[in-house]
């Protein structure tokens, strides 16, 4: 065979193992989905547990919250800390940039998007959890964080932005309000309706309970954030490993008629060789 055709063959078992890579890259991804989906869904229900309870812990209180006043704010953006996820990082930083809002402080979560972010003024960059069990450590940092930013840098709103899962485009960038816990904020709660017709009563009124409940809504609100980013991120490798996989099949499939071509061709060339010495020979014996 020539050397054409071993540079072939070298590109066709390069194309094959880089095809294996993410058949295996895409059934990572799709398991991951189903776990991060799962843990949000779990959280759902205790998220709207949590809200009435807020709102029972108002309605019992009353306190009187003064109207948000403007002041800085900060943005926790959920990204990625590895690649192959298409624009996931860059679309998430173009929903914050779009923003109105101007943020004094950020908290990217995961290296691609801090990569994106860097430059800016008070940048903390957190790790991106592995699994399920390493979101509540993250959430506990990041509740540290927003407490001594609104201690050092006078920060009062908070947003998040992060993307969450959606079936049409495998996800959709979205941002998440998380504080200030105003007004505004108590109105809202002290218009959801209760879930049954049984009165409820606190068995530990007061100030200790209420901010139980707001500990709680912080943490239920950034994990339910965190878990629907991930499965998102990995719905986005799922469809760029998807694409991949298109690809380097209908490249796999050119090298492999090329190959058959030039194989082909060099196999007619030794056959047209044969006849013609056996030709050659026989006329030579006829004279």
């Amino acid at each position: 065979m020539s050397d054409g055709s071993a540079a072939l063959r070298a590109r066709i078992a390069g194309a094959a193992d880089l095809q294996a890579m993410a058949r295996t890259m895409k059934t990572i991804a799709a398991s991951n989905i189903g776990q991060y989906e799962a843990a949000a869904r779990a959280l759902d229900q205790y998220y709207e547990v949590v809200q009435d309870s807020l709102a029972l812990c108002l309605r019992d209180a009353q306190p009187a919250a003064p109207r948000a006043a403007p002041g800085k704010a900060g943005a926790i953006v959920f990204g990625s800390d590895q690649g192959l996820v298409g624009q996931f990082n860059e679309a998430i930083c173009a929903r914050m940039t779009g923003s109105a809002q101007t943020y004094t402080v950020l908290w990217p979560v995961g290296e691609r998007v801090t990569a994106l972010l860097a430059g800016r003024d008070k940048v903390h960059a957190f790790p991106l959890p592995a699994s399920i069990d390493a979101i509540t450590s993250l959430v506990g940092l990041l509740v540290i964080a927003i407490e001594a930013a609104g201690r050092q840098d006078g920060i009062t709103r908070v947003d998040v932005y992060h993307h969450r899962p959606d079936g049409v485009s495998a996800y959709v960038a979205v941002c998440q309000p998380l504080l200030p816990l105003d007004r505004e904020w108590q109105a809202l709660l002290l218009a959801r309706p209760w879930p049954t017709t049984a009165r409820a009563q606190l068995l530990a009124p007061g100030e200790a309970t209420l901010r139980a409940c707001i500990r709680e809504y912080l943490f239920v609100s950034l994990f339910r954030a965190c878990a629907a980013s991930l499965a998102s991120e990995n719905a986005a490798r799922l469809a760029a490993m998807q694409r991949a996989e298109k690809n380097i099949a209908e490249n796999l499939q050119v090298l492999t008629q090329t190959f058959h071509r030039q194989r082909q061709g060099a196999i007619d060339a030794e056959l047209f060789d044969l006849v013609a010495g056996f030709e050659a020979q026989g006329a030579g014996q006829t004279i």
